[in-house]
């Protein structure tokens, strides 16, 4: 009796870890069978532009056919340049992106650490523009466009790009803005900090990640922006999503020379995902976190 009551306290203590360890090692193993799901489109997109037109058209796919450049080749030295849409696609996303931030950041400020009156309305407001299909107020644009004289202008893109992203950046701001200390601006307000300050050199740095999570996340929309694009286009300001749909022909599908243009016209946002990969992290865990 005394040896059964004096092992069972040493035996039960070391059951709690390995059910732990079972369940890290079952999460690790869903994390990376997520993980695969999401890359194997991609995987799949380089192989296919990786291969000939005749081995692309293959059903099923011949995944071990030789590999060959040619669809690269013809996507850079085709009919058409690709480097006007890039850079057009390149001036929106950028410019846009700059405008949401600089409007956002105060206005979020207004909205969180120094709230307005029915500040509960603003943001519903803002919430309620993204209610509206996009298909809904295209006529009307199209229309104001073309009594404008803007029409195939890449500057019209930008002011639509900027409208279309506020909402979410406003949104994504104050929810940052919201975690930031009140101590810390009580202590600039004493040492003589005015709003301009305090919002570049206090506030700023506490929520960069988040900062650079919402310019992130708005340049992606914006580089992936096809309706505006494709409607209120032609050829001065053509984007690359809109040069992406010549590849569809009365001829038929080029799938290899897609796959390929595919492929480098979405290298701008994988390699800006990467290079702000830490930043993304900390900014969209850091508005959830109490």
């Amino acid at each position: 009796m005394t040896t059964q009551t004096a092992t069972a306290p040493r035996s039960a203590p070391q059951a709690v870890p390995k059910k732990k360890e079972r369940g890290g090692a079952w999460l690790t193993l869903l994390a990376w069978v997520v993980g695969i799901l999401f890359v194997l489109p991609v995987v799949w997109l380089v192989l296919t532009s990786l291969h000939s037109e005749a081995d692309a058209a293959q059903n099923p796919p011949a995944v071990v056919a030789p590999l060959t450049l040619d669809g690269y080749r013809e996507f850079f030295s085709g009919g058409a340049s690709p480097w006007p849409p890039l850079l057009n696609s390149l001036t929106a996303s950028i410019v846009s992106t700059a405008i949401v931030l600089l409007l956002s950041f105060p206005a979020a400020y207004a909205l969180s650490i120094k709230p307005v009156r029915k500040w509960t309305d603003v943001l519903f407001f803002f919430l309620s523009t993204k209610m509206l299909p996009v298909v809904a107020g295209l006529l009307p644009l199209y229309l104001f466009a073309q009594n404008t004289g803007l029409l195939d202008n890449i500057w019209l893109l930008i002011v639509f790009y900027t409208a279309m992203n506020l909402p979410i950046a406003v949104w994504m701001m104050r929810s940052f803005l919201s975690e930031v200390p009140v101590e810390m601006l009580e202590a600039a307000s004493m040492d003589g900090a005015g709003l301009a300050k305090t919002l570049r050199s206090v506030i700023a740095p506490v929520v960069m990640p988040g900062i650079a999570a919402t310019a992130l996340i708005c340049f992606i929309f914006s580089w992936n922006e096809l309706l505006f694009a494709r409607v209120l286009t032609a050829t001065v300001a053509e984007t690359a999503p809109v040069f992406l749909t010549s590849f569809v022909t009365s001829q038929g599908l080029f799938l290899a020379q897609l796959c390929a243009a595919a492929f480098v016209v979405s290298l701008p946002v994988l390699i800006a995902g990467f290079a702000a990969q830490d930043k993304l992290v900390q900014g969209l865990s850091l508005g959830s976190v109490k």
